[in-house]
């Protein structure tokens, strides 16, 4: 993957993120030779994300979503907010989706039912309804 195929899907997952999420990372270019870039929160605290040698393009969005959902998590704990994200809508509080692929396109599920909630990437604004199926 080249960086700008990087940046791309990247940039696909912080749209989430934007939509559903209080705490924002700032994105920055490791100092070292580290092969992605670092997220950083509010308190200082970092956390790398890379690219995988999965080339299929579902596989590599769900990864990259696993990982920023990671620092999410642990972002919004630092900041005393519940720890969940992104929320699923069956069960808002009691655990987020999980970033997986399914017929080949990442999707935000539910990890206790399996049922999508929405394609990686385009989960509404907070506050818009999200209907759990």
């Amino acid at each position: 993957m080249t960086d700008d195929e990087f940046a791309r899907v990247l940039d696909t997952v912080l749209r989430d993120l934007r939509a559903q999420c209080s705490v924002q990372p700032d994105v920055r270019a490791p100092e070292d030779d580290y092969p992605g870039l670092m997220l950083y929160a509010p308190d200082g605290s970092g956390q790398g994300v890379y690219w995988g040698p999965d080339n299929r393009p579902g596989v590599r969005l769900a990864e990259i979503a696993d990982q920023v959902q990671g620092w999410a998590v642990e972002a919004l704990w630092g900041e005393g907010e519940p720890a969940v994200w992104p929320r699923c809508p069956a069960h808002p509080d009691s655990h987020p989706s999980a970033a997986t692929v399914v017929e080949g396109v990442a999707v935000w599920v539910c990890p206790k039912t399996g049922v999508s909630v929405s394609p990686i990437g385009e989960l509404p604004p907070r506050g818009d309804t999200v209907r759990a199926p």
